[in-house]
């Protein structure tokens, strides 16, 4: 037990540094081959900050535990909304702007269903994967030409962007496929030690690789996030905050679900279907009432934040009632 726990700690530690390796080797060997800061914001670091997650998530697929490789992403999702800004808004009220309540948050609420939708067969098929990875295409080029027109989704183009500002801008050729090529390898190697030390641990107290994808994996790949969005907030850039959260959101149920899918098709727990997605579009239906509730109007306050919090961790004892054995 002791050595599947270690397993997990030093994966967890591995996948956020060699993420953050990667988006730096990947968008500054972008940025020196002539492609634009709004592309590599969009596309090159939105993946890569979704790294941690697409890759576990394949590597619990192709391990044969499509629980773990599902419940990554949907867990992540929950702790997204109901952890991260919940904390967030507790340290201090996040001013969210109007376009995300209007536009980006129902894209998100709309992503939800559609997962949920196509997932109600019992499986994960290639179809489905391919189908949700070219959703996450068509968004990505809407997402691009949008903010070229500078009229529609500026704050979460903004979010996404604005990590390009923090890459070395000296880095050379040689460094950028270095760190491309290391980040990406250690993140295979990482992934492939927190699933294995995961499943053990699972196997050892008689635990769902669902429930143990939803709880320490989902929030161990959403700790950079949270992360990110105390900072934005503390800086006084709540749109980030809550930009960071819509970002990431749309990345796990298109790309974290969609590619483990395409590479190996995934039986869909009943529970998943049942209680775990609902939860999650609940969760951003509940963000989006919150935006709208007097007295004051496209805002997470401290109690909304509370309640957001009070509701992640009454999911985490409901898993872990549910999961208990029968007689113990």
């Amino acid at each position: 037990m002791l050595l599947f726990t270690l397993a997990v700690l030093t994966g967890l530690i591995l996948l956020a540094w060699s993420a953050d390796r990667f988006v730096l080797g990947a968008a500054s060997l972008a940025r020196l081959t002539g492609i634009s800061p709004l592309t590599v914001g969009m596309v090159i670091v939105g993946f890569g900050t979704s790294a941690p997650e697409i890759l576990v998530s394949v590597i619990a697929a192709l391990d044969g535990a499509p629980g773990m490789a599902l419940g990554n992403a949907v867990g992540s999702n929950i702790a997204n909304i109901a952890l991260i800004l919940g904390v967030t808004a507790l340290l201090t009220p996040l001013a969210v702007h109007s376009r995300i309540v209007k536009r980006e948050l129902p894209i998100v609420l709309g992503v939800g269903i559609f997962s949920w939708l196509l997932l109600r067969d019992g499986d994960a098929s290639r179809l489905d994967g391919a189908i949700l990875l070219s959703l996450l295409v068509g968004l990505l080029v809407w997402l691009v030409y949008s903010a070229k027109r500078s009229y529609f989704l500026e704050p979460l183009t903004a979010e996404m962007t604005g990590e390009v500002q923090e890459i070395q801008a000296d880095l050379t050729m040689p460094r950028a496929i270095f760190w491309t090529v290391a980040g990406l390898i250690l993140l295979v190697a990482s992934s492939r030690l927190l699933v294995w030390g995961a499943s053990g641990i699972a196997t050892a107290f008689g635990i769902s690789d669902l429930v143990i994808g939803l709880t320490i994996v989902a929030i161990g790949t959403s700790l950079p996030e949270l992360a990110a969005s105390i900072a934005s907030a503390r800086k006084g850039e709540a749109d980030l905050a809550v930009g960071n959260i819509v970002g990431s959101n749309l990345f796990n149920n298109l790309a974290v679900i969609g590619l483990p899918a395409m590479i190996h098709p995934l039986a869909t727990p009943p529970e998943l279907l049942s209680r775990d997605l609902p939860i999650m579009i609940g969760l951003t239906l509940l963000l989006i009432v919150f935006n709208y509730t007097p007295p004051k109007n496209n805002m997470i306050t401290r109690p909304e934040g509370l309640i957001l919090l009070a509701a992640f961790i009454g999911y985490q004892l409901l898993l872990y009632i549910q999961s208990v054995p029968a007689g113990s």
